[in-house]
């Protein structure tokens, strides 16, 4: 049962009852992450989520730490491009004592300047590490230029100079700024009772400033780009995309669909011709990166500088099937049953549950129940996801960034096309 309750000051509050679970899960949720921030202080929405772990006025970094271990529970937090998630999961008895940490953490983080600093310093590794791992760092590199220009374009972590460049100030500023009422959601999930959580929200929560924190965003502009990034690796890797969906948009479940039939899975296309057939790369898959007013396609796949230009012909080949030959219909069910039964196992855990809540909230305004979810796929039929290709696999909208010893390989925008 999905219980909603809006507080006075414009915090909603939403839970879902499992009574037959042993655990809760809760989070609290700040609906603005990295696209709100300045290009000066990128980083700083991350930042912040390691920060509000160093203490407060009633606990040390320590003390949370030994607390939620003592309960056998689990406390963290993720930053994303459009929310930032603090969350706690515990056995339900002891539901208290995670609103307690979470709420404390929250709003009552001290920000000391000498916990900033030590922690800048481990941001800064962060951020090393990833440039360091290539098949993370390229999907960095290349929402950068496919969202050249636009905010959804910058780092999550920001980068070496924009986190080195946050003074307290700046921090504590930004955090009173965008951490506001209306963009504020908690939500619980496990056995729980509503009422029970409304009550120790409203003992621990002190009064949340009202408003909200976002400055509306432009749409972002989708042109076609190529980037060639030379390094010395053992791999090229690469990463192909094109325009994708928002999160609310009504074709959102042939876009699924979609990608699971073109690199979704070990079934999928790409994964069973580069890696099965022609073993040209170990890793290679598609994913979409959906947001509230745009969204991307992405191919991604990592092989040797002799291959990656078969890696290549094969993904736009497989692209230009999508929109030229009809899916037959027992590959569409076996995608369509594969997410369906992706889903519903999906639900089975209560930290998966609360973060559909708030995700639910987010982008929908309110819960999307499962059986509406399925019958969205049940209505995907060939023609539409042909359809959907054909508006979305243009040259228009084409970005390609590849990372490596690339030699003297030499592109032009001409030679890769979906036409």
């Amino acid at each position: 049962m999905i219980n909603k309750t809006i507080l006075d000051n414009g915090i909603r509050v939403i839970s879902e009852a499992l009574p037959h679970a042993n655990s809760v899960s809760i989070g609290i949720w700040v609906a603005n992450g990295s696209r709100h921030e300045r290009r000066e202080s990128n980083g700083v929405a991350h930042f912040i989520e390691h920060l509000l772990f160093k203490g407060t006025s009633r606990r040390t970094a320590l003390d949370i730490a030994r607390e939620i271990d003592s309960v056998g529970g689990i406390l963290n937090a993720f930053t994303s491009r459009e929310y930032v998630c603090y969350y706690a999961k515990v056995l339900d008895k002891f539901l208290p004592k995670a609103v307690d940490i979470l709420v404390d953490i929250f709003h009552n983080s001290l920000f000391d300047p000498e916990e900033i600093e030590k922690e800048r310093k481990v941001v800064l590794q962060e951020i090393s590490m990833m440039e360091d791992n290539p098949d993370d760092s390229i999907h960095d590199l290349f929402h950068q230029h496919f969202w050249k220009g636009h905010p959804l374009g910058m780092s999550i972590l920001g980068d070496q100079e924009s986190v080195s460049s946050l003074s307290r100030d700046k921090i504590v500023g930004y955090k009173n700024h965008m951490y506001r009422a209306d963009d504020i959601i908690i939500t619980a999930a496990g056995k729980v009772d509503h009422q029970d959580l409304l009550d120790l929200i409203g003992k621990l929560l002190p009064d949340v400033p009202q408003g909200s924190g976002k400055v509306a965003c432009q749409n972002p502009v989708y042109e076609k780009r190529i980037e060639l990034i030379g390094k010395e690796l053992e791999q090229v890797h690469m990463c192909l995309g094109v325009k994708g969906l928002p999160q609310h948009h009504s074709q959102r479940y042939e876009a699924f669909i979609m990608n699971t039939i073109l690199g979704g899975s070990m079934s999928s296309r790409l994964f069973q011709e580069v890696r099965e057939k022609q073993g040209l790369a170990y890793s290679v898959y598609s994913y979409m990166a959906s947001h509230v007013d745009a969204g991307s396609l992405v191919v991604y796949a990592g092989s040797g500088q002799e291959h990656f230009t078969e890696v290549l012909e094969i993904t736009v080949r497989e692209l230009m099937r999508l929109k030229k030959e009809p899916i037959s219909l027992l590959e569409l069910d076996s995608a369509r049953e594969q997410l369906k039964g992706n889903l519903i196992l999906s639900l089975e855990s209560s930290d998966n549950r609360m973060s559909k809540l708030a995700k639910n909230e987010i982008y929908f305004g309110g819960y999307q129940p499962l059986e509406e979810i399925t019958a969205g796929f049940d209505r995907v039929t060939s023609e539409s996801i042909m359809q959907l290709s054909s508006e979305l696999l243009d040259d228009n909208y084409l970005t390609l960034v590849l990372l490596g010893k690339l030699g003297n390989t030499r592109f032009a925008l001409s030679d890769i096309s979906l036409q």
